[in-house]
């Protein structure tokens, strides 16, 4: 049982704190059949919305396609993750045992449900005003250093675009290697560019994640930098 207060926890309502909806909320399915499964998908849709209204008023001139990237960019599992850690959520999560004992309260895709669920409480323990306030405090340093539209895009379709300026041959991507457990793999992909003769290998927890990064390598290489321009 943890004695210290979390991020996450001083900026829950009151009406919500110590309650067992937010049990339920922080209640992965491996725990019982009270579960957050129902709330994360409340929860989900909350988020989006208020994401997407709060960049609609912050980019009043940005086009659809701008807006879009940028709340894929904002509620998408990695940095729903990052936001529950730095929240302290991994110390609040109920988990069964096999979940415990493989990590679960630091996998991503746990924390960043865990989130949305507890989104969908605070959406059912208040109302929709306490809900987009609670969600724009979680949000409030990353609206505040928003991405260019260009480093939106993502590290493949950099690296496409750019080769096609150049009239150049498009990457081709092979996954090289699958390890580990299925809640928890780990993947090898190549990046290929042959016109170019590169062939480069990024790992990651996702045959995109793997692929990403090859690609910023790939980058890295055709432009001889040390520092990778995007990622």
């Amino acid at each position: 049982m943890h004695t210290k207060t979390t991020g996450l926890e001083a900026l829950l309502p009151a009406s919500l704190q110590g309650s067992d909806l937010l049990r339920q909320a922080l209640t992965h399915r491996s725990a019982g059949q009270c579960h957050n499964e129902r709330l994360e998908y409340l929860g989900d849709s909350a988020l989006n919305f208020i994401v997407a209204d709060h960049l609609f008023a912050l980019r009043p001139q940005a086009p659809e396609g701008e807006l879009s990237r940028l709340r894929a960019a904002l509620v998408n599992q990695d940095s729903l993750a990052r936001i529950a850690r730095d929240q302290g959520m991994g110390t609040l999560l109920s988990l069964g045992d096999g979940e415990r004992k493989s990590g679960g309260h630091r996998r991503d895709s746990i924390l960043a449900d865990a989130l949305e669920a507890v989104i969908g409480a605070v959406y059912l323990a208040t109302d929709f005003a306490t809900t987009r306030d609670f969600v724009l405090r979680l949000y409030q340093q990353r609206f505040a250093t928003l991405p260019s539209a260009e480093a939106l895009k993502d590290p493949k379709t950099r690296l496409q675009e750019w080769l096609q300026r150049k009239s150049l041959d498009i990457p081709s991507y092979q996954v090289l290697e699958v390890t580990g457990k299925p809640h928890d793999q780990h993947f090898k992909a190549a990046c290929h560019i042959k016109s170019c003769n590169i062939s480069v290998i990024g790992e990651g927890s996702s045959r995109r994640r793997a692929e990403q990064a090859a690609a910023v390598k790939a980058f890295a290489a055709l432009t001889h930098s040390e520092e990778p321009q995007f990622g």
